[in-house]
């Protein structure tokens, strides 16, 4: 899945070119094009230079607007039909659309394809997130969560590898995309119990009518906006920064591995909690974009724009994290699966997004940094609007949510379920150390 999800930064990577006779070529012949990088991609292969670079960040952005349909559709087809036969279908429906991807034989049919991975990759990976937790007992359900987005992580770091090796952009998606037949060959998935979709007279016009609800949902929408914005921007970047840019995508990946112990720690502890530890990585992740503004681009020192990029990737991941585990906690069961659907959908806008942000080196080259630095610090700001749900006890039904009722419901729980709570807690952190 990370594969595919990064696919673009590699096979759209940009090259330098020079135009013969640009100035006595009609403006209806197309000039002669000579790229003067040795680099393979739909970029020097479709000649998507010029006016017709746009493209490329269309694709990218085309990959996550099917991130948002596949999350709409699959979640309630899973609930409905069982998780194994949707999560399998997509699989394989996936792997047959990434090879549509390798052997396109045109920008039309690739742009297409990516629209369509990204609803199976969507849909899918949403499933296989339930699944996870689901399989496991409620007190591994941190680390369940984490390990799964360790992996998305490990696999950007494989994909940056797997580019250095094969450079032809058509050999590198096919590559790709074959891991997902191996897996798919070896899938033994239990089936799994549909989840409680919770009470069906809690709709979503809850989350815009009932007060509570409707500025924890405007806040929460734009946490995840301006989370994916910065993840998936700075992502896309790294092929674009000064370096190697498969070393670069490599390292990418890597440096969110430290984001989720950290964030196991920081958010069970008294003094920080959800709410203050996702809105200070948030303002980090913020303030080291607005570092690379003030650094010159090919500084040989240890404190680069490359190595500021990383450090804000690491804050945004740490962020991003909590986000999803303090977005559950902030709304009433029964309509909870509505809440994190609303925001899984401004999440996916910021998606579609991120992939224009970095082309806006074009107009100013501390641009993309500075949309990002904005970003984080203002949704690092406004999350501070939210109320802090650590040791507090779960709210059930929307009449739980009255102002007076809420303060009740936010005190803490006694020694005893502390206790527990942290002993369950210090398992999963030492175990994902150990990992």
């Amino acid at each position: 899945m990370a594969c595919q999800a990064m696919l673009i930064v590699l096979v759209g990577a940009p090259s330098q070119y020079e135009v013969e006779d640009e100035d006595g070529v009609q403006q209806d012949v197309v000039p002669h094009v000579t790229f003067t990088e040795d680099i393979d991609s739909i970029v020097t292969e479709w000649l998507l230079i010029r006016h017709q670079a746009y493209k490329v960040s269309l694709a990218g952005s085309l990959f996550f607007a099917g991130l948002l349909v596949g999350n709409i559709v699959f979640g309630p087809l899973s609930d409905k039909i069982g998780r194994k036969p949707v999560y399998l279908t997509g699989f394989f429906l996936e792997v047959l659309f990434g090879y549509a991807t390798a052997f396109a034989p045109n920008y039309e049919v690739f742009a297409v394809s990516r629209l369509l991975v990204g609803v199976m990759n969507g849909g899918i990976g949403l499933v296989c997130f339930v699944l996870s937790q689901e399989y496991v007992g409620k007190s591994y359900w941190a680390m369940t969560g984490t390990l799964t987005s360790m992996m998305f992580a490990v696999g950007i770091a494989l994909f940056g590898a797997l580019g250095y090796f094969i450079r032809p952009w058509r050999s590198l998606a096919t590559a790709a995309n074959s891991s997902g037949v191996l897996f798919l060959m070896l899938s033994r998935v239990g089936s799994a119990k549909a989840g409680n979709r919770g009470d069906s007279s809690a709709s979503v016009l809850q989350l815009v009518i009932h007060p509570v609800l409707r500025l924890r949902t405007m806040v929460l929408m734009y946490v995840w906006y301006a989370c994916s914005l910065v993840y998936y921007g700075l992502t896309m970047g790294a092929s674009e920064t000064s370096g190697n840019r498969f070393v670069n995508v490599s390292m990418y990946g890597l440096v969110e591995l430290p984001a989720y112990p950290l964030c196991i720690y920081f958010i069970n502890k008294h003094w920080a909690g959800r709410r203050k530890s996702m809105a200070s990585f948030l303002c980090l992740a913020g303030s080291a974009c607005l570092c690379t503004t003030l650094i010159p681009e090919n500084t040989g020192t240890l404190l680069s724009v490359t190595s500021l990029a990383l450090l804000g990737k690491l804050m945004v991941s740490a962020a991003f994290n909590i986000a999803y585990v303090y977005t559950s906690e902030l709304y009433p069961t029964v309509i909870r699966n509505a809440g994190l659907g609303v925001c899984s959908m401004s999440c996916r806008v910021g998606g579609i997004l991120a992939p224009f942000v970095p082309s806006m080196r074009a107009v100013h080259s501390s641009m993309p940094f500075t949309i990002f630095c904005l970003t984080g610090l203002s949704a690092g700001c406004v999350g501070l609007l939210l109320p802090e749900t650590l040791n507090g006890r779960p709210i059930e039904t929307l009449d739980e949510l009255s102002p007076t009722t809420t303060r009740i419901l936010e005190t803490k729980v006694s020694e005893e379920e502390f206790s527990q709570m942290d002993k369950h807690v210090s398992q999963s952190v030492n175990q994902i150390l150990f990992i």
